[in-house]
């Protein structure tokens, strides 16, 4: 018997429905693109957003970078104070496949690593979330975040579905990797049109 066909549509958030780049912010402060990297490698680095994205308040972050690196202080405030800077805008035609998911009857639902404090900013930006029936996000859950088992766990505890009623999207491979394996239907982000091409395939949208 062949497995079943998903029923749900699990999105990521950034880089498949919004657009996330810390650099759109430090472009606008830094003139020296070399000092500019120095800071994103050295002094807020990946490893300070990822804090965040598991539950870590940005206050208490940014004022232990700013006792190490007193001298990049504005660079480092800016992390928190111009957060939105680092969504340039949408995905191209993201939005408009939601809608027709939604429109089609396909229940969306959300699962992205993502700060606490700034998602209600993203919210707030666009409407579009209001179509989706739930969304789990990794600083609402303290220390747990994706490619964690127990993040994706929560989001059929959650939703009261089975991983193999989801198909799952998101642009890191290492996401798509950990939920293929827990029995999740995945596609790996490249596109939107190259997304909705899987949608048809997989059976949730028509041609």
């Amino acid at each position: 018997m062949p497995p079943p066909r998903p029923a749900a549509v699990l999105y990521d958030i950034g880089n498949v429905l919004i657009r996330w780049d810390v650099r759109a912010l430090y472009r606008t402060i830094f003139d020296d693109p070399a000092e500019m990297e120095h800071f994103l490698a050295n002094v807020w680095t990946p490893m300070e957003n990822d804090r965040c994205d598991r539950g870590a308040r940005f206050a208490e972050v940014i004022e232990e970078r700013v006792r190490l690196h007193p001298d990049h202080e504005d660079a480092i405030r800016a992390a928190r104070e111009r957060w939105i800077e680092t969504i340039p805008g949408p995905v191209d035609g993201a939005w408009e496949l939601v809608v027709e998911l939604d429109e089609a009857g396909v229940p969306l639902f959300g699962l992205s690593n993502f700060s606490a404090e700034t998602f209600p900013l993203v919210v707030e930006r666009y409407p579009g979330f209001r179509r989706f029936r739930d969304i789990v996000i990794s600083g609402e859950h303290p220390g747990l975040a994706k490619p964690d088992r127990g993040i994706f766990e929560l989001v059929c505890e959650r939703s009261g579905l089975a991983p193999e009623t989801f198909l799952f999207v998101d642009d890191s491979p290492a996401n798509t990797k950990a939920a293929d394996a827990l029995g999740f239907t995945t596609v790996t982000f490249t596109d939107t049109p190259s997304f909705r091409a899987e949608l048809v395939a997989a059976g949730l949208l028509a041609r």
